[in-house]
């Protein structure tokens, strides 16, 4: 039986019953420049990865799609040169669920990245919940393959378990090598003036406690129970303690979750907001230039256009919409610097850019001064937290030239859990087959090889609660879709939810509907008009259909810890990050 023994320079070793012979040396530096021409064209085949995704941008907001009032050319650009995503939809309609799945191309509620209470997103940077160390992202399998991988910006997925420094969420965990950015998200509380986002003043039961105060003192009254004066100062002294308890804790917050970290080290606490877009994008662009070289993925998270509000110099008062369109403006800037970097090192022709937004515009961010301070989301109906499409229709804009046709345009169903398996295969590297992968691959839909979507269903969560389906029927142009509940709106007449500042999902929160509310997308796309069993025929049979789409999901939904709990969001003092500087303050 032959064996096949190690390699060594100049010699042939082919088996244990023939001679080791000595090779020419024209031979042996042919075979070596073949091997050498072999390799390089691998690394050639294999894209680099550009992933840019933008914080609470309305699909609205962009010229490509329509707008008119904002200047987006760097953007418009990419879409000419590229493919132009028309139906792309964000797996979730809040910040920590909807980058979980882009990361994982799994839905939220797999990974436990799902609350069951109000807190749909990590609101401490000193909590203990995060993105499960055991999930594989797309950085992760790319890194793997060689890829020298990096996460510029935002992240709020996640930080520390059991001390402030194990970094257990941290991106480095997930396959970032090179980290530089937030770990939590762009709070109000980040910059001084544009108030606090722990508006607790909203959640209060007013109601019941006008019920408890009146009963008690009607019951005093006429003389069922009697309350001490000194049990009346007791309790508005500990009002009064627990007022000013939450009003310091308010006031150091910026301290807490306004961290700005490099790889594993804090940098600044709380981070400065002037010049840091300048920053970031520095950072990117230093990253593509070191990297030149060999295949790396940039993923640049923007802090833009998330409260609070903030831009470069530059930028301000360039738009007619307030500083909101010059945050637009900014982010388009800054997509530009990328694009002209990988121009000038001539990697463009070698490099896949994706452009998209978390989720739409924020419709109820009103300033602490009253400015409105929200995006667009175009003909599509309300917006973030909500999964009606304006919360969750985004844009989509991918660019690869000689690889994908520029000026093409797609209506089909995608999602952003897609780039995961079309990262994933580009990179090299097989999809996972020991978990559930709810993506698609892109590159048959973008290059023109098929032009029906994989997704004939796509399932769409508010925290852990199933919302909506959406059916795009084989060999239909039609696409359904059916709301089990929809949020209670304030102003009814509004498409928002002022009173809370972000809709939720919970019951008290929510109108059930039985039957579903059944919507045909292709022809109501802004959502205005239910179906009934009278205007469409087959509307049971529909909802039948949808039904047992949804049994077979719920059953490959397995049990995992919830990582939005209570117990994983709430603030852990002895998991706060700090700067060096400031950590006897800290402690």
């Amino acid at each position: 039986m032959t064996k096949y023994l190690k390699y060594a320079p100049g010699r042939c070793f082919c088996s244990d019953n023939m001679k080791s012979t000595q090779l020419p040396s024209s031979l042996l530096l042919m075979l070596l420049l073949l091997e050498v021409s072999h390799v390089s064209s691998q690394e050639r085949s294999r894209p680099n990865f550009v992933l840019m995704m933008v914080d609470d941008l309305g699909i609205g907001d962009l010229g490509c799609y329509g707008n008119t009032t904002l200047r987006t050319p760097n953007i418009d650009q990419l879409a000419q040169e590229g493919v132009k995503l028309t139906h792309h939809i964000a797996a979730a309609s809040l910040c920590t669920p909807s980058r979980a799945a882009f990361l994982t191309g799994r839905y939220p509620i797999r990974s436990g990245v799902a609350g069951d209470g109000k807190a749909g997103v990590f609101i401490f940077t000193a909590a203990s919940g995060g993105l499960p160390s055991h999930e594989l992202t797309f950085a992760k399998i790319a890194k793997q393959q060689g890829y020298e991988t990096a996460l510029i910006g935002k992240w709020h997925l996640g930080l520390n378990c059991k001390s402030s420094d194990d970094h257990c969420h941290h991106p480095s965990i997930h396959g970032f090598n090179y980290f530089f950015g937030i770990p939590l998200t762009n709070l109000r509380d980040c910059q001084p003036g544009h108030g606090t986002v722990f508006q607790l003043h909203k959640y209060l039961p007013y109601s019941t406690l006008s019920i408890v105060l009146a009963t008690a003192a009607l019951l005093h009254y006429i003389g069922v129970i009697t309350i001490r004066r000194g049990l009346i100062l007791s309790l508005l002294s500990l009002l009064v303690v627990v007022m000013a308890l939450i009003a310091g804790f308010i006031m150091v917050i910026p301290y807490f979750n306004c961290v700005l970290m490099r790889d594993h080290r804090v940098v600044e606490q709380p981070f400065a907001p002037e010049n840091l877009t300048q920053r970031m994008t520095q950072e990117a662009v230093d990253f593509i230039e070191r990297n030149s070289e060999r295949p790396f993925l940039l993923f640049f998270s923007f802090l833009h256009v998330h409260t609070a509000l903030f831009t470069s110099a530059a930028f301000r008062g360039t738009s007619s919409h307030g500083i909101y369109g010059d945050a637009v403006h900014e982010v388009d800037w800054i997509v530009g610097q990328i694009m002209q970097t990988l121009d000038r090192l001539r990697l463009r022709e070698n490099t896949l850019v994706y452009l998209t937004s978390d989720q739409g515009a924020h419709l109820e961010e009103i300033s602490a001064r009253g400015e409105v301070h929200r995006g667009w989301n175009g003909i599509y109906k309300a917006g973030k937290s909500t999964n009606w499409e304006g919360g969750i229709r985004v844009p989509g804009i991918l660019s690869w030239p000689g690889s994908i046709p520029a000026g093409r345009q797609v209506d089909e169903p995608t999602s952003n859990m897609d780039l995961f398996p079309t990262v994933v295969q580009l990179s090299g590297a097989s999809i996972p087959e020991d978990r559930e992968i709810d993506g698609h691959d892109l590159m048959d839909l973008l290059q023109g090889r098929a032009e029906r979507s994989k997704h004939e269903f796509l399932f769409h969560y508010c925290s852990t609660y199933l919302n909506a389906v959406r059916w795009h029927p084989q060999n239909s142009s039609s696409v359904w879709k059916a709301f089990y509940f929809t949020p209670n709106f304030y102003p009814e007449n509004e498409t928002v939810c002022f009173h809370t500042h972000i809709c939720f999902c919970t019951p008290d929160s929510v109108t059930y509907h039985d039957p579903p509310l059944l919507f045909d997308l292709s022809r109501d796309p802004s959502e205005t008009t239910p179906q009934t069993p009278a205007t469409e025929p087959a509307f049971h049979s529909i909802l039948a259909v949808i039904e047992e789409a949804v049994e077979r999901h719920r059953r490959s939904v397995k049990p995992v810890e919830k990582q939005l709990s209570v117990g994983n969001v709430i603030w852990k003092p002895w998991l706060q990050p700090c700067r060096s500087t400031f950590s006897q303050l800290c402690q």
